[in-house]
This record gives C-alpha cells, structure tokens and sequence, in this order.
C-alpha cells in the first residue's frame, strides 16, 4: 500500500502488532511517515522477526517499562512491549500518550474457542476490558476493535449492523461481549470506540494465519490435500489485506464515529468451493499442479452463510473495497511463493 488514507500523524498503540494484519498496519504507517508506535504482544503467534521484517525494532524489557509509563514513544521504528492483555498494568503502561489504540490482540477463530472456550473468553472479554479501561485512563482519543461477523450467528444475509447478534460459538460470544463493552464506554465514559466486523481477511503476510485461504495455499505448496469441511457451499467474504489497512486507518481519523460498528468486507458472497475453484488455477500458474481436494465433516460453531453489507462504512467511513478476489489471492500465491519454504513439489 503506498496511498495515504489523509490520516495525521499520531501515536499509535497496536495490540497484537507482531501478527499478520499488525505488522501490515506497521509498514503502511511507516511508508506514510511521522507516526510514533509502540506494539505490545505476547509473541505467541507472531515473533520478533515478524515485526522487525516491517520496521526497525526497539525492545521494552519489563525493567524498563517505567520509562513507557512516562510517555516516551520512539522516534523512528517500533517499540515492542512484550506482555500479555491480560495484564492490566502492562496494558495501561503501553497505553500511556497514545492518540489511537488499535487493539488486535485476541483469541482467533471458532475452532480454538470451541476446543478451550475459557481461554477464549479471558483474552477476548477481560484482555478487551483492560485495553479500554488503559484507553479510559490514559485519555486515548480513538480505540479501534478488531471484531468479526461471528457476533449475529445464524442470519439470513447479507450481515448489517442492525441486525440484532445470536452468536452460535464461544469466539462470536467473546467478540459481541468486546463490542458491547466498546459500546459502554463511549456512552458512559466517552472513549471513542470504534468496532469493526472483519470479513474473511487474507494477503501476503499470512504465513501464520490458519484461516481458509493461508491454509490451502500452505497446504497445496506442501503437496497436501485441500480438507473443505462439509460440502463446500458455506459462503465467506474475504477481504484482501491492504483494503483492511485502509479501514483501520481511516477508522483511526473519521470524525463523529465514535462508538460505532461497521461491516469491513467486500459485500460479495463466495462459497468455499468457488473459492477453491479461483484459487487452483493460480496455484498451477505458479507451478504447483495436482492439488487434491477432499471433504470433511462440518466444523461445530461454523455459520452457514456470511457476507457483509457494507453500506454504513461507505456512507460513514468513506471507505469501500478496491481488490477483487482473483487479484487479492493471485498477490497471496506471489507472496508464499517469494517468501515462504515448502518441501518440493
């Protein structure tokens, strides 16, 4: 992304930043220049490495996490704050002279969430307590959620924001409970929260993710069968990662949104099995012929069907998709082929 999205410069607290979209938000403020970051994660999914891939790197070791408590922010770079959200002193040191907190730290995903719903709930429901409780005391003038459609459930789409949510999994559970605290606080304490309902979100920078489409290119690249759970006709959104970047920024500088939820997706409805069917062709044009594909059983807590309308963050956010599918995953194929090792094919 080399576009700027009109924001100013500000200092940005980044939870989660080491992951997959947190170190794409961090190359794209960095190439826009003047913002201050700091990114506190607990490393447990991405690394050091990551993050420093996208931007020169400054550890804050707990010994000097006073200094952070002042407000020092970097000049240049990242600081990395390693802890945990369920630490709310951690939390409210991090969050000391930030303008904006991007909080993406979380439990990901239905499966995890059925497999160990407590775990879920203590990073989803009290790790998003502490951030906005670090928001509310440290004055931070806009915190943005990450949340999901998982929130409404069963529904008949397309997924809008008046739609009142029946979430079906723990993870949709513990991601409405961050929504309505997000709602909370700016009726009750005006932190200016914004919450937004990712769609299915895939790009380069994926290599950890183990949402559909990173999973199948990792396993296509491996020389191993594609597993689509069921019969392949649940409908995602999937949205490309730069068309995120620019939501979340934009979120960060809109003005009157505060305490509002928003549908960040493509409005466009694709089942799995069409899904597979775009991705194969662009797998064999980069060489890797022969994928298999096979069916399993449908995955517990997993929604029929998910697409977005998307009208409100048009309307609001000034804010519409601009990458089509087949672009999106023909750059996720260059990526993983550029960037990524896998046994020969």
């Amino acid at each position: 992304m080399s576009k700027k999205t009109g924001a100013a410069p500000l200092k940005w607290l980044i939870t989660g930043g080491c992951g997959f979209i947190g170190t794409r938000l961090i190359a794209h403020l960095t190439a826009e220049g003047g913002h201050q970051m700091r990114v506190l994660d607990n490393l447990s999914v991405g690394t050091r490495e990551d993050l420093a891939n996208v931007a020169a790197v400054l550890e804050i070791s707990q010994k000097t996490l006073s200094d952070v408590s002042k407000g020092q922010w970097p000049e240049s770079g990242v600081a990395l704050i390693p802890g945990d959200i369920r630490d709310p002193e951690t939390c409210r040191a991090a969050a000391r002279g930030a303008d904006v907190i991007v909080h993406l730290a979380a439990n990901t995903g239905v499966g995890p969430s059925v497999d160990d719903p407590e775990s879920d709930m203590q990073s989803n429901v009290i790790g998003t307590f502490n951030m906005l409780e670090s928001a509310r005391h440290n004055k931070v003038g806009r915190f943005i959620f990450a949340s999901s459609g998982a929130p409404i459930g069963e529904c008949q789409p397309p997924i809008h924001e008046g739609l009142a949510p029946h979430p079906v999994s723990p993870y949709g559970a513990s991601k409405l409970a961050g929504e309505g605290y997000c709602s909370a606080y700016y009726g009750t304490y005006g932190v200016h929260t914004v919450a937004l309902r990712f769609g299915n979100v895939y790009g380069p920078g994926s290599g950890h993710k183990n949402s559909v489409v990173a999973k199948f290119i990792k396993l296509a690249f491996s020389g191993e069968a594609l597993e689509i759970y069921g019969d392949g006709k649940q409908t995602r959104d999937f949205i490309y990662i730069d068309d995120l970047i620019r939501a979340i920024c934009l979120s960060a500088s809109q003005p009157d949104i505060g305490g509002e939820t928003f549908q960040i997706a493509t409005s466009m409805e694709t089942t799995v099995g069409e899904l597979v069917e775009r991705l194969v062709p662009v797998l064999e044009a980069s060489g890797v012929s022969g994928v298999k594909i096979t069916h399993g059983h449908p995955r517990v807590g997993d929604v029929r069907r998910n697409f977005s309308d998307t009208t409100k963050a048009a309307q609001r956010l000034k804010w519409q998709c601009r990458y089509s599918l087949d672009e999106g995953l023909k750059k996720t194929v260059e990526y993983f082929m550029q960037n990524q090792r896998f046994p020969d094919q």
